[in-house]
């Protein structure tokens, strides 16, 4: 069963899960960097064909990767498509949360096609906090701490929900 990362961009979902999984002794996948190795840069994908061609090819490449006994980290608009949010209906779904100020440095040049500053950031984030959290089995926030600490955090939720 897949453990999934959930949460806004720059939440640290891969940073995160690439860590749980070396730890879990399980697969890390990354939904994004899949999109990309099989269609290129998601940036150019939102141009050249929409959001919705692209949200088209996260929902199939979502679909695959929940499949997997692995540690999950999906884009953060994934959780848009209602047959995503079936999937993960009872299974252990991790919202990674980070506060504004924190989010601050770590989108400073992005090629994230949604977010173009702080502001365009904190809207997308005001949209979905609701979807986010009502998918969520267990929150973590990564504004502050070391990511070791969140990561020993999951682990530990991870055994005790097993």
């Amino acid at each position: 069963m897949a453990i999934v990362l959930i949460g806004p961009p720059a939440a640290g979902k891969t940073s995160v899960g690439r860590k749980l999984a070396r730890r879990l002794g399980i697969e890390f996948v990354d939904t994004d960097k899949l999109i990309v190795a099989a269609h290129g840069p998601i940036a150019d994908i939102f141009r050249e064909h929409g959001e919705p061609h692209f949200r088209a090819i996260e929902r199939e490449t979502v679909a695959e990767a929940l499949r997997r006994d692995a540690v999950v980290s999906l884009g953060g608009g994934a959780v848009l498509h209602p047959d995503t949010r079936s999937d993960l209906a009872g299974g252990p779904v991790v919202l990674l949360t980070v506060s504004r100020e924190a989010v601050e440095a770590r989108i400073g040049g992005s090629k994230r096609p949604l977010v173009q500053g702080i502001d365009s950031w904190q809207a997308l984030v005001d949209a979905r906090a609701d979807l986010y959290a009502s998918l969520a089995s267990v929150t973590f926030d990564t504004s502050e701490r070391p990511i070791s600490s969140i990561v020993a955090d999951i682990a530990d939720w991870v055994g005790e929900s097993r």
